[in-house]
This record gives structure tokens, sequence and C-alpha cells, in this order.
């Protein structure tokens, strides 16, 4: 039963209220913590497990009111206002009890990169981008920029952006893939529709002792900046490039005009991108997952189409259409189909969790 899958829940809150009460646990402020964190992540299940279990007791209670004539019609009142509430609560609690991705509740790092389409892909990472922005400031999030390249053409060859809010992770982990967008480009005369792909990686930030990182594996270059940026862009040896030497990784930022600022970002974004492999190595039988965030930037393997001449936007890993794209992108109204990739996922582990 459902309900005994809670009872170790509650009884672990109340051992926590335990602890936390005890005249010993105030002078250890780091075990204190650790404790009130603990419990703070239980609370919402406990508060759900208690509101089950009244509930089972009070349709318990109108049930056995059935026997007497004079109390059956309040408690055939009651049953009708109690009964279809336990199956709402039991889908909340389903989950509630889901394993919590631990990246949830982190930081990202996002990375759009153009793929096939030249230009046109350019300017949709301008615009991808864009929407990124505009519903980062719908949640109250903020967005630095980590790193660009520009196109000659508009918009960006590379965009790399650290976000940061409550839940940026939870939300934007979805968007990792082959983005695929059909328009009809600015230049083109006969109004033909073509096809572009960009990719996005969405990467956890981390803390500096999350990832450790041996010096002697890293080749750092200083070079001289190129592209706008700036009137002293190229009047400085400002650009960093970094080297992870036993992965191959590469990290370029120049969009700073100080040197140590440079190096600074392309660490951070070096070490993103070091804990995510670590975290596919450790997930390989999720084969999909980074490999499906970054692709190969080519016209296969995508997550989602944008169709101008038609307002349409399709995410083809749960065949949602909507007619919507113009205000989606322009509104930052991603939620319209940030939500619905959630539920999927959610019922997708409550399915194999047999909850």
């Amino acid at each position: 039963m459902l309900a005994d899958k809670l009872t170790p829940f509650i009884n672990r809150y109340n051992e926590l209220s335990n602890l936390l009460s005890s005249p010993d646990i105030t002078s250890d402020i780091k075990r204190m913590t650790a404790l009130s964190k603990e419990q703070s992540s239980l609370m919402h299940i406990v508060e759900k497990a208690h509101e089950y279990k009244d509930t089972l007791n009070e349709i318990k209670d109108a049930k056995a009111m059935l026997g007497d004539p004079e109390m059956i019609d309040m408690a055939k009142e009651e049953l009708k206002e109690l009964e279809p509430r336990i199956p709402l609560i039991e889908e909340q609690i389903k989950l509630l009890l889901l394993p919590k991705d631990p990246n949830d509740d982190r930081n990202i790092i996002v990375e759009l990169r153009a793929g096939a389409g030249g230009d046109e892909a350019a300017i949709f990472v301008g615009n991808l981008f864009d929407a990124y922005v505009r519903y980062a400031d719908l949640k109250g999030w903020s967005v630095e920029l980590m790193s660009t390249s520009p196109s000659d053409a508009g918009g960006y060859k590379e965009v790399i952006a650290l976000i940061k809010g409550d839940q940026v992770y939870s939300r934007l982990k979805y968007e990792g893939g082959t983005h695929r967008v059909q328009r009809v480009p600015a230049t083109e005369s006969q109004g033909r529709v073509h096809t572009s792909a960009i990719t996005v990686a969405v990467m956890a930030e981390v803390e500096d002792v999350e990832v450790q990182i041996n010096e002697n594996d890293l080749k750092i270059d200083v070079m001289r900046s190129s592209g706008c940026g700036g009137q002293s862009v190229n009047t400085t040896d400002s650009a960093v490039r970094i080297t992870h030497l036993p992965t191959g990784i590469v990290v370029t930022n120049q969009d700073q005009k100080s040197q140590h600022k440079n190096k600074d970002k392309a660490m951070k974004v070096l070490k993103a991108r070091l804990y995510d492999l670590e975290m596919q190595e450790a997930l390989a039988k999720d084969s999909a997952n980074r490999a499906s965030q970054v692709g190969t930037g080519d016209r296969s393997g995508r997550i989602r189409t944008y169709n101008y001449p038609q307002n349409r936007m399709s995410d083809h890993r749960i065949t949602l259409t909507l007619y919507r794209l113009a205000e989606i992108m322009q509104g930052g109204l991603l939620d319209e189909i940030i939500e619905p990739l959630i539920t999927d996922h959610q019922a997708k582990i409550v399915e194999a969790a047999g909850l």
C-alpha cells in the first residue's frame, strides 16, 4: 500500500524534529544546518502523507456511518466529497516520491552553436538565446554572458552564458539537443523556405571543490582578441584558450578586456564540461543523454522544429505541436513547451518505478 511507503518519511521527519530540538545540537552549527536541510526536503511529502492518511480515516469513519439510518445521508455526502480526493493526493505523492535529480537546484551554463545552414543558423542562435533571456526575466533569473562569437550576417556562431536562479537546471535541462528552424531568409528573393540547425547543450554549474583539475593537465594560451569587442579588443593579449589535455576539451574566452577575467570564465566553462562528462560516463547506460544534447549540428537528431511560415513549434520527443511560435519566442513563454516535457518525464519515471 502507498500508505506503508510513507511511514518511513514521517518517522524520519519526527526523528529530525527531536534532534533539532535537542540542546546538544545548537552547538554544532554544521550538523544543525544539515539536519534542517534534510527536514525541509521532507516537509512536502510528510504534509501530503498526513493529508492522505487523514482523508483515508475520514472515509473509513463515513463508511461506518452508512449503517446508521439517521446518518446515512450525511455519510453519503461526505463520501461524495472525500473519495475523489484520494486519486488526486496519490498522484501528488507519487511525484514527491520520485528520485530527485541532484542537479535540479543548480545554475546552468548553456551553450548554443550554429550548425547546418550557415548565416541563417547563426541568426537563429541569436533568436533562441533572446527567447531564453526573456524566459529568464519572467522567472526572475539572471543571465551572464560567458563567451560569444558573433556572425558577420548577424546572430552568433556560438554563445555561452551562465543562467542563475531558482530551479534553473530543473527546467532548462530539457533544452539540450538539436533545434531545427524552417523559414524564409531575408536574402531569399524567391520566397523559398530554408532549413537550418543549431545545437544547445545545458550543463550544471559546479563549485570549484566538485571538480579537481591538475594544473599539469592544462595548456593555457594567451592571444590577441579578434572580432567585435570594443575599441581595445585588438590592442591587448587578453584572449585565453585553455586545453584540457587528458580529454581534449578546449575552451576559449575573449569577451573581457581583462586576461584574468577571461581565464576565470574559461575555467568555469571547462569545469562545467568536465562535470558533465563525468556525469555522462557514470550514466553510460543512458547513452543518448549527452549525445542528444550536442548532436552533430546537422539536420538529423533534432528534438524540436521551429516552422516560421506556419507559426509552428513542434517538440518531437513528446509529439507536441503548438501554433504559437511567435508568441512563445517573442514573449519568452517557453513554459508552454517545458511543462508538457516535465509532465511526460515524470509520468515515465512513475511508470518505471511501479508507483
